[in-house]
């Protein structure tokens, strides 16, 4: 693995692509705290960017599927640098505005690099065996660049202006779309007429997707830890409250990533392909466990423990999802699932987002996370019980 030229250059890839995002959101916030005083306003700001990507997801996974993934790669890069550009021009003139077009514009751009990277890491990879190890790397890889992307952030904040932590992030995107010119796909040739274009269509995923009850499941049990992602900044907030200490912050931070780092190396030894199956349902019911007792989360003890074991979780559960993906999607759809799957994920994140800030404000933390972890519960349940449906149906 550690001989194949593209798979480095993906992970070198992912680290400053990592780098640059958290450069610009360090920013974005900054920008944001100092022109914007209302809190809704700001969510305003980050859901317009976010709203665009699942706008243009349908677009983004024909296209993966007709045009060289390469191509799309590139085109992203120059989506990404232009878009900070809106965002040094924004710093300039002070405008929400300029703002607003850089949040569209990256988060587009987005939206056709990540699922198109998805789709490549199969093709570039020769032993399907080596999947879950690369997979498992790359998330690792993408928890290190925003440890230190955060880091880099805050220190660039302390000792110069905002204006250089875009620097910063237009310097990364530049160095990321030069080196994508390095990564060598073999891919098949395909026409690009309008008629091939035109039986392209999104919506051929979903009768796939049904047809596959591995896929199914695995995208069905990734609404579990979107169920904690998605309030996780507010969690931690509030967990902070609870105890009346501030640095508990930090410590939940840490803890979560040092566990999904462990995950990420732990899963590509202990799972194999038939037992992934197993391992989701298990993963899914601690990661239920894990919000169940923040109950306690006035606890320092608990809650310490509970966002390690969460983190050790979801660093078992994304890079096995994402091979089960790679593996069992077939690759002619491979751009069109991971855009849909780019789509749901953020759709779900914003639900959560926009959830868990008004059941926080009516019901509290306690009682949150155990409607949460009921409701992981009650998904993990409705996927075993459609595979027992499916299983009397094939015997019969």
């Amino acid at each position: 693995m550690w001989k194949n030229k593209n798979v480095i250059l993906i992970f070198i890839g992912e680290f400053i692509v990592g780098v640059g995002l958290w450069l610009g959101i360090i920013g974005n916030l900054e920008f944001m705290q100092k022109h914007v005083p209302s809190d809704f306003v700001k969510s305003l700001i980050l859901f317009s960017g976010l709203f665009a990507g699942v706008i243009v997801s349908p677009i983004a996974g024909k296209w993966i599927d007709t045009y060289t993934k390469k191509h799309i790669l590139l085109y992203a890069g120059i989506g990404r640098i232009c878009s900070v550009i809106f965002m040094l021009f924004a710093l300039k003139y002070e405008s929400i505005f300029l703002m607003v077009c850089f949040m569209v514009l990256i988060q587009v751009a987005a939206a056709f690099y990540f699922p198109t990277l998805q789709a490549i890491i199969p093709l570039v990879v020769a032993d399907e065996k080596q999947l879950m190890t690369v997979n498992g790397i790359h998330m690792n890889i993408s928890a290190l660049s925003r440890i230190f992307g955060t880091a880099f952030g805050g220190a660039l904040l302390m000792i110069t202006s905002l204006q250089m932590l875009y620097v910063g992030a237009i310097i990364a995107y530049i160095l990321l779309f030069l080196l994508t010119f390095f990564i060598d796909i073999k891919e098949e040739k395909r026409e690009t007429t309008n008629y091939v274009k035109e039986k392209q269509r999104f919506t051929d995923i979903f009768p796939i997707i049904k047809s596959l009850p591995i896929v199914y499941m695995a995208v069905i049990l990734t609404i579990v830890p979107q169920l904690f992602i998605g309030g996780f900044n507010l969690m931690v907030i509030n967990i902070s409250e609870l105890q009346h200490d501030s640095s508990i912050k930090g410590w939940l931070y840490t803890i979560e990533g040092i566990g999904f780092l462990f995950g990420a190396f732990f899963i590509k030894y202990a799972a194999r392909e038939q037992t992934y199956v197993k391992w989701m349902y298990a993963l899914t019911c601690f990661i239920a466990f894990a919000q169940l007792s923040l109950h306690f989360a006035h606890i320092k003890w608990v809650s310490l423990v509970s966002f390690g074991l969460f983190g050790i979780c979801v660093g078992c559960f994304f890079p096995m999802i994402a091979t089960i993906f790679q593996t069992n999607v077939p690759k002619l759809y491979h751009g069109r699932f991971f855009s849909f799957k780019n789509m749901f994920d953020r759709v779900t994140f914003q639900t959560v987002l926009l959830a868990s800030g008004f059941l926080l404000d009516t019901i509290g933390l306690e009682n949150m996370v155990v409607l949460f972890g009921f409701l992981s519960l009650l998904l993990m349940m409705y996927t075993m019980f459609r595979k027992k449906e499916e299983l009397k149906s094939e015997g019969a």
